[in-house]
């Protein structure tokens, strides 16, 4: 039985909807309170009247992570609400996707400005309250695109989410010190709304190339950051946990005939 995380306060960041919704819905199921970040102040209020219904403590802030004075609003907003922060879910991503030959300056820098950099400056701002809880826990919304595979049209979207394993590593031998934990979760095809963007098509080759031969769900992405955010998780930093139904096993799809 895992130690209760009941009344410890979370922030989870691009919380509005997808995995970041089922993350923070399994953090206030557990009973903590949670901090939903959002740039859409209408899915954010129906984000947390969704999840305030069940009696959760949740409550919510508009900010852009790739902004530092934003994420310094984020620590402040927990502050006020809740004391401090306990744990920080740093999920915000932006995934468009644009041909390698058609990338703009723009689309390169939107993508790594909010995946990327948001990433940085959303921990570093929440550093000093992580420290204080005793018991800081960051858990990273990575990606099996970048970090294992690839997928045309999303160069600058695995570039972002390889660069937040490189930004992991280093940040969990300096965060160590102050008794804070930071591990990654690599989803891989998850049913959320932007998966369903891509087509009918697309749902069903992905899902014919997993060995569970399912996508996954928000909820059990969530239940991994729930993992490694409780006490018996202390030991767990710098490492990552892919979440694909073994997506990545095989080396080809003749590998799941028969």
């Amino acid at each position: 039985m895992f130690t209760s995380i009941a009344g410890r306060a979370v922030v989870v960041t691009g919380a509005t909807r997808g995995i970041g919704k089922g993350i923070a819905r399994v953090f206030a199921g557990a009973g903590a309170r949670v901090l939903i970040v959002g740039r859409d102040a209408e899915a954010a209020k129906g984000t947390v009247a969704e999840l305030s219904a069940t009696g959760a403590d949740v409550s919510h802030v508009l900010a852009d992570v790739g902004r530092r004075e934003d994420c310094q609003r984020i620590v402040a907003a927990a502050a006020e609400r809740f004391g401090g922060i306990d744990v920080l879910c740093a999920n915000a991503g932006i995934f468009p996707a644009t041909p390698l030959a058609e990338m703009t300056e723009k689309d390169i820098d939107e993508v790594l400005g909010t995946n990327l950099r948001g990433t940085i400056l959303s921990v570093q701002a929440c550093l000093a309250p992580l420290a204080a809880s005793g018991h800081g826990r960051v858990i990273l919304t990575s990606s099996i695109t970048g970090p294992i595979t690839g997928f045309p049209g999303w160069a600058h979207y695995g570039a972002s989410k390889a660069g937040q394993l490189g930004f992991l590593r280093t940040a969990a031998i300096e965060l160590a010190a102050s008794g804070i934990t930071i591990n990654a979760v690599l989803p891989g095809n998850i049913a959320t709304e932007g998966l369903d963007e891509l087509g009918e098509d697309y749902l069903a080759s992905m899902t014919a190339s997993i060995p569970l031969r399912r996508l996954g769900t928000v909820e059990e992405i969530g239940y991994t950051a729930l993992f490694l955010a409780t006490d018996e998780a202390g030991y767990i930093t710098g490492q990552t946990i892919v979440v694909d139904g073994g997506q990545v096993l095989p080396e080809s799809l003749a590998a799941l005939d028969g």
